[in-house]
């Protein structure tokens, strides 16, 4: 069984930021890419109808998890099952390197592949052709994730916080 992750410091920044766009932006569709817990799905409602919120994840127990809280949920490898499209797509991504001494049934939610962009690339790559027009993509990743083929999506970092090892950063993709 895979371990759902549970909100720490990225997601806690994620959601603030995410409440202040949502509070100066009027959106009708969002989808929360890799949902987890579902907290940046919770931070939407307040803004946004329950049903024109989709939660997405790769984990069935994120699924179950953010089901009973009453969102839509999908599980899907990133857009594999998603056919609509949106105003606004997040991803807390997995963005950190491939680190061996993780337990393997937490890697699904915290490592980004062996140098930790690579599901941050994978995405990039989907997410544009599932972005209506005028729509925002907003990533949330590490200063230990790599970033020289992120750049090549052309981000606008929008936000950033230092934590302990690292620095958060969330970057808008148009």
């Amino acid at each position: 069984m895979a371990q759902v992750y549970q909100p720490a410091e990225d997601s806690y920044f994620f959601s603030k930021f995410l409440k202040n766009y949502l509070s100066k932006n009027k959106i009708n569709s969002y989808l929360d890419m890799g949902t987890g817990s579902g907290i940046l799905s919770e931070t939407a409602s307040k803004f946004l109808d329950k049903k024109n919120i989709l939660s997405a994840d790769i984990n069935p127990d994120a699924i179950k998890i953010v089901k009973e809280k009453g969102f839509s949920a999908i599980k899907t490898n990133l857009f594999s099952k998603i056919p609509e499209n949106f105003d606004l797509i997040t991803f807390n991504a997995p963005y950190l390197p491939m680190d061996p001494r993780e337990p393997k049934d937490s890697q699904i939610a915290t490592t980004g592949g062996k140098y930790g962009d690579e599901i941050s690339i994978k995405f990039l790559t989907q997410a544009k052709k599932h972005l209506n027009k005028n729509g925002k993509i907003f990533l949330l990743i590490s200063s230990l994730t790599p970033q020289d083929r992120i750049k090549k999506f052309h981000p606008t970092f929008v936000a950033r916080e230092k934590i302990p090892f690292e620095e958060l950063l969330i970057l808008e993709f148009s």
